[in-house]
């Protein structure tokens, strides 16, 4: 079984926000099994290895090159080749906080429990977002 995941790394989004990507860049990853997600983040990319476990999820059926295309319908995937601090790190996601607003109001409003109120968008969110977004 496939394991989805999300990183963040804080030195990579001080970069990111410097070169003018913004603020908001997550790195998308499948994985083996749980104990490989966790050995790939501590590893590190781009040259940093302060990079952080946001969310997992396991998957039945999913590669990671699937995963990444789907995700990329959506969001803009920064580009390795352009940027050499990556090295070759496939699936940083530059991700659109509005997206993820309009994503999280939607699923607001399909529950009728809830009034519908401005939302705060946490880490947790985006990876949600991600993760759906890259196995449907």
């Amino acid at each position: 079984m496939a394991v989805v995941f999300v990183a963040r790394s804080a030195a990579l989004t001080k970069w990111a926000s410097d070169v003018g990507q913004g603020k908001h860049i997550f790195k998308l990853g499948v994985s083996e099994d749980e104990a490989a997600v966790k050995s790939a983040v501590t590893a590190g990319w781009g040259g940093e290895t302060d990079w952080k476990l946001i969310e997992s999820k396991e998957i039945d059926g999913l590669d990671e090159e699937t995963a990444l295309a789907r995700l990329g319908r959506r969001e803009k995937v920064i580009d390795p080749t352009y940027y050499p601090r990556l090295k070759g790190a496939t699936g940083v996601f530059r991700i659109a906080l509005t997206n993820v607003q309009n994503s999280l109001l939607v699923a607001k409003a399909m529950t009728a429990d809830e009034p519908l109120t401005e939302v705060k968008v946490k880490p947790k969110d985006i990876a949600d977002y991600m993760i759906r977004n890259s196995i449907a």
